[in-house]
């Protein structure tokens, strides 16, 4: 099997390493990642500049662009076969709810999925980040389950996993997304010069994180799975439009 993975936290991010010493006994494992961290880059494509690709010490491929350039460039042009599945990650932090509309680490996997490729973003929800091995351990499991199982639709998996011991997690749920609330204000500065600045606020608490909600299966200690796809067509309103525009 030919995996390829990515992720938005850039070629030396200790999750990255991680996942791919996870998943290197069930084939043959390419990385292609950013050459710095690109979080919050969402699938941004670089259209004004060239990209450049580089080799680190360790074999991985890295690319001053977005997660999005790094799968795009990796299936269309720089590997000679084409990978069997996307894997991106391990994301430093969650990636739940609104999050993954702004996610590099959900873009690498969603720009794989819309190639045609099973695909899935792996984070760990956590802000110490002791338990990248947890991580891996459920995304290897849950690669094999594709292998031996293949889902019947095109896949992107969005993969939430607490920061625990792998024994101490609370089983693997099938979830939604939830919603945050509004996010918190931008954080205005000082430059060197005497300019004011902004900083991007934090995003805000959990909204909607009820029962069957991404957010509520972490609160208990549980693997989040959250199936997702790329239409953003709402069905709903498209007959009252067309009533509208004929008004």
């Amino acid at each position: 099997m030919r995996i390829l993975l990515s992720n938005d936290d850039g070629y030396f991010a200790p999750g990255l390493a991680v996942l791919a010493e996870a998943l290197a006994p069930l084939g043959e494992i390419t990385v292609v990642a950013p050459e710095r961290d690109r979080s919050g880059a969402s699938n941004s494509l670089t259209l004004d500049r060239p990209l450049s690709l580089s080799r680190a010490a360790n074999g991985f491929f890295y690319l001053n662009g977005t997660p999005t350039d790094c799968v795009h460039t990796a299936v269309t042009g720089l590997l000679d076969i084409e990978p069997d599945i996307v894997v991106s990650g391990i994301n430093s932090g969650s990636n739940m709810g609104d999050d993954t509309l702004y996610s590099g680490t959900v873009a690498a996997a969603t720009e794989g999925y819309l190639l045609g490729i099973p695909a899935i973003a792996v984070s760990l929800v956590s802000k110490k980040f002791a338990h990248y091995a947890t991580a891996g351990r459920v995304a290897r499991e849950l690669v094999e389950r594709l292998v031996r199982e293949p889902l019947s639709e095109p896949v992107l998996l969005n993969v939430n996993v607490p920061d625990l011991p792998y024994e101490s997690l609370a089983g693997t749920e099938i979830t939604r997304l939830g919603r945050r609330h509004k996010a918190q204000p931008v954080v205005p500065g000082t430059n060197p010069r005497g300019e004011t600045v902004y900083w991007v606020g934090p995003a805000g608490e959990a909204r909607e994180a009820g029962p069957g909600t991404d957010f509520n299966a972490l609160e208990r200690g549980a693997v989040s799975v959250t199936p997702l796809q790329v239409d953003l067509t709402h069905e709903r309103q498209v007959g009252e439009l067309r009533g509208w525009l004929r008004g």
